[in-house]
């Protein structure tokens, strides 16, 4: 088993019992040069918030996408997005990613700015 379906098998693990309780999730995504975030419903159709490293705010603001201060500008634009559309508590899907570096930066800022997880 390589590296990503190692960390897909960690996915799927945790997304199935976000399914079952049918809660909100805060899911992350991240590459070697951008961060993404999206606030998906319990059920997994509809996105409620979205927020990346590729929006005009944190391009302007970060002098590389691909890092923890690009991460963190990420994770606080999405808890300002969430708590603008009513959601305070969410479940943290960090897609099997370990939770250090990046991943940890974004959920730290998304809990500043009033998200619950």
């Amino acid at each position: 088993m390589n590296k990503k379906q190692s960390r897909l098998r960690r996915a799927r693990r945790s997304r199935m019992q976000m399914l079952k309780h049918q809660t909100v999730r805060l899911c992350v995504h991240r590459t070697s040069k951008h961060i993404y975030a999206q606030i998906i419903s319990g059920d997994g159709a509809q996105v409620l918030a979205s927020a990346s490293s590729l929006d005009e705010t944190v391009r302007d603001k970060a002098k590389s996408t691909g890092n923890v201060e690009a991460a963190k500008l990420v994770g606080a634009l999405i808890g300002e997005r969430g708590v603008k559309a009513g959601l305070l508590n969410v479940a943290f899907d960090r897609s099997g990613f370990e939770y250090h570096g990046r991943i940890k930066a974004l959920a730290d800022a998304a809990r500043e700015n009033g998200l619950k997880f």
